[in-house]
């Protein structure tokens, strides 16, 4: 298998990007093709002192930035890394993508290049989720690929993330919620409550509404919203997490007494921590498109660059991307045509 890595995507590029694709190399077997100018790739692997085979280099000079408009570069920067990268995949040349690059662009690179499985109307980006109860992470899907997304769409997202879930993450028939004011079948909006039909009458496990409140306790397996409301849930989880670690650090440090207590329990607050470290659970699965594409963070360091590379594997390996395809067929019974 050829995992093709964005050696220019993100903000530590190219030198955690490689670093971290070293550190995947002691971990698997697999080939690793970083895309990106020869020299500079180059120089960062003999900084890291790799002499082996198995990382080899694709030419791409061109880079797709944060700021450039997603369709222009798509369409102009074709010798961008990201584009090369979403080419190689397309052609047979690597099993999987992964890139740490403009999350725009990288949304609609896979859906132009490597086009949208049939059936699917987004595709759709997939986030981790933390459980702060101590429990197993749940997948959020969308995570903020559309900001609107139409009844049909929810049910493609709760049908993709929980395959994701059962043949990546190995959880077999995991529970799918549906982001709502309020759990009873008839809140929402005519968008939610027309989705919550499509998702009951549908063979995924559903089992009904979530409550934002309850997003943080792995209310279910795949929480299902429109790309809006998942991004406002991420980025809030992100900046509440954040403060409280703060204000813990503040108050321990306020006495002798406190500091004492904190150095105590520094390896607890430590594993705490590293729950809600995006790093520790790798990328983002990029959902209807024909290929296995990974979303890294944008400021991902080597650590989450390696965890995204092993973590991402299950999802070339175990074909759920040929899985996707075949289970759209199950449930166009559920999607109207939205010519109609």
């Amino acid at each position: 298998m050829r995992i093709v890595l964005d050696g220019m995507g993100g903000d530590h590029a190219p030198k955690e990007i490689v670093k971290g694709a070293v550190q995947a190399a002691e971990l698997t077997n697999h080939e690793i093709v970083i895309v990106g100018p020869v020299d500079t790739i180059k120089a960062e692997l003999k900084k890291n002192k790799y002499k082996g085979e198995q990382i080899t280099i694709q030419e791409a000079n061109d880079v797709i930035t944060m700021d450039d408009s997603p369709v222009k570069a798509i369409r102009r920067k074709t010798d961008s890394t990201l584009v090369v990268g979403l080419n190689m995949l397309k052609d047979g040349q690597g099993d999987m993508f992964v890139s740490a690059g403009n999350t725009g662009a990288l949304i609609v690179g896979s859906r132009l290049i490597l086009g949208r499985i049939r059936g699917i109307d987004r595709p759709t980006l997939a986030s981790i989720y933390p459980d702060m109860t101590g429990g197993d992470p749940c997948l959020l899907v969308d995570a903020g690929a559309s900001s609107e997304s139409k009844a049909n769409n929810l049910l493609e997202y709760g049908l993709m993330g929980s395959i994701y879930v059962e043949k990546v993450w190995n959880r077999p028939n995991p529970e799918v919620g549906l982001v709502n004011l309020g759990v009873e079948e008839g809140k929402g909006t005519s968008v939610t409550k027309d989705a919550y039909q499509k998702l009951k009458a549908s063979h995924l496990n559903f089992i009904g509404n979530v409550e934002g409140r309850d997003v943080p306790k792995h209310a279910c397996d795949v929480i299902v919203c429109d790309g809006f409301v998942g991004n406002v849930i991420l980025k809030l989880t992100e900046g509440v997490s954040l403060s409280i670690f703060k204000l813990i650090k503040g108050k321990l440090m306020e006495s002798l007494k406190s500091k004492v207590a904190g150095a105590l329990i520094k390896p607890q607050l430590t594993a705490l921590k590293n729950e809600f470290d995006y790093e520790e659970y790798g990328g983002a699965p990029v959902l209807g498109v024909n290929g296995p594409v990974i979303k890294m963070h944008g400021s991902s360091t080597a650590t989450a660059v390696k965890n995204a590379i092993i973590k991402g594997l299950p999802y070339a390996e175990e074909n759920v991307v040929d899985i996707i395809r075949s289970e759209m067929l199950k449930i166009q019974e559920f999607i109207e045509d939205d010519e109609e």
